[in-house]
């Protein structure tokens, strides 16, 4: 707190990881990447757009963007959707896609090719059409959901995990939090919030239509989260939920008709 210039007491904040805390209309994370957040005060942080809040990273009082591995950024207002209201989808989809317009220059930051995470890993799979490298029970959705993966358009800087990080207050644009940075179609960030919606939900088939989100952003989203689910599995963490989200994946692909 000294660090940050914060001085006033600090609150648990529910949610995430559960090992955030505020204090001061800041909101301190311990783990942070030295180098992304580095990327989320510089580069992210001088990006400005309509429809949309940013939760802007907080430098220490010395001007570094960490301190032992605390990372700071200020303290947006605001709460997540109720996701059992079809109306939620549609208000983060649309701040996805105000972020996205906002983000559409900025250059690739040079860490994704070096990040080795569940999340990262399951990415790249995704997207190499040649990786049929999953477990025995894995394989037979993952062949369905390739079979609806076309070209979804040029890449770009996307938040790859918008379903729980769009928080809305009344009358404030909704604010963007947590960024967790791909380059990938903007469309391939939407597929991944109708994936959730579907998987874990219980959202209706017809809200990517409703959307105007395409089945193949759908399809190849259900591939990342198979693989996240994979990748887990590889490290031996969640091996007592694998049966479930496999049904919970076989389910969705059927609801966009895979």
């Amino acid at each position: 707190m000294r660090a940050f210039g914060l001085s006033g007491p600090a609150r648990p904040i529910p949610g995430g990881q559960g090992t955030s805390w505020a204090s001061g209309g800041v909101v301190l994370k311990p783990g942070a990447d030295p180098e992304y957040q580095a990327w989320l005060g510089s580069a992210l942080g001088r990006i400005a757009g309509e429809g949309f809040r940013l939760a802007r990273a907080v430098p220490t009082l010395d001007g570094a963007w960490t301190h032992e591995g605390w990372s700071a950024t200020f303290l947006v207002a605001g709460k997540e959707p109720d996701h059992a209201r079809n109306a939620a989808w549609r208000e983060i989809i649309e701040a996805g896609r105000a972020f996205h317009r906002a983000t559409s220059r900025l250059p690739k930051p040079p860490f994704l090719n070096r990040s080795d995470t569940w999340w990262s890993r399951a990415d790249r799979r995704a997207w190499d059409d040649h990786d049929l490298n999953a477990s025995p029970a894995l394989r037979p959705i993952v062949m369905r959901l390739r079979e609806g993966c076309t070209d979804l358009g040029p890449a770009q800087l996307v938040h790859g995990d918008l379903t729980r990080n769009v928080l809305l207050a009344p009358k404030m644009a909704p604010a963007v939090i947590d960024v967790s940075p791909y380059w990938r179609p903007p469309s391939y960030a939407e597929g991944v919030v109708l994936a959730d919606a579907l998987c874990w939900h219980r959202a209706p088939a017809s809200l990517p239509d409703e959307l105007g989100v395409r089945v193949a952003a759908v399809a190849r989203a259900l591939l990342f989260r198979a693989f996240t689910t994979q990748e887990r599995a590889n490290d031996g963490i969640g091996l007592d939920a694998f049966p479930g989200e496999i049904a919970r994946y076989d389910t969705a692909a059927a609801a966009i008709g895979l």
